[in-house]
């Protein structure tokens, strides 16, 4: 006969619970022994540093490139503007010479208009001294009339200025004068006076006739032929 000493189940689940305990962490102790030896956790925070290094050195290659691409765009912008200042002056100069074409054009004109009239010795009080007279769009007719004095210290002349513009209509004689009848004119030297001429449908102009009046009486007159 033996007598066998019996352990509580309460003891025994405490005393393996020990030892599963100590067996884990002589387990965790080897596994972190065997990583220090290998190097591992020391290799893996270097790559992580160099890795954080690099990414530090992105950015910063990065703020870098959006400083460059903000002032190229500010470059950019700038070279837009002075462009389209820059062909806003050119327009304006080209408008500008083509003004002062046009007005050295008129200049040139008036000024052979007025050696054509230069008066002629002998000459006194009112005279035409010269008449030109030509179409415009193939319908409407130009006409100019210098009237002069030449005459030193001549005092003003007052009177007016018809014109009669003779022709043919439908094979038959016609004539007219300006719609508003003759003109005023006033003069001390000289004096130019000019106008268009508004010819009616299926009328053939032959010729002009300019007379300077005074008090119902001719003065001057000239004719020209077309």
């Amino acid at each position: 006969m033996s007598v066998r000493s019996s352990m509580p189940w309460p003891v025994r689940w405490a005393l393996a619970a020990i030892v599963l305990g100590f067996c884990a962490a002589i387990s965790l102790w080897a596994f972190e022994f065997g990583k220090d030896i290998a190097g591992l956790d020391h290799g893996t925070k270097q790559e992580l540093l160099k890795l954080r290094a690099e990414m530090d050195g992105m950015h910063s290659e990065l703020e870098k490139a959006k400083e460059d691409r903000d002032k190229a765009q500010s470059i950019a912008d700038t070279i837009g503007t002075l462009v389209t200042a820059g062909k806003a002056s050119e327009y304006k100069l080209i408008e500008q010479v083509k003004q002062l074409q046009a007005e050295n054009q008129g200049l040139r004109n008036d000024l052979g208009f007025f050696e054509k009239l230069i008066p002629s010795g002998g000459v006194e009080g009112v005279a035409i001294r010269g008449l030109q007279a030509e179409f415009q769009n193939g319908k409407d007719l130009k006409w100019q009339v210098l009237v002069i004095q030449a005459s030193k210290n001549a005092s003003e002349f007052s009177g007016e200025l018809e014109m009669t513009f003779s022709g043919v209509l439908n094979g038959k004689p016609w004539t007219a004068t300006l719609p508003n009848g003759a003109l005023p004119l006033k003069i001390k030297q000289y004096g130019r006076l000019e106008g268009i001429f508004e010819v009616p449908a299926q009328v053939q102009v032959k010729g002009v006739v300019a007379k300077v009046l005074e008090g119902g009486s001719v003065r001057a007159s000239q004719s020209l032929k077309l």
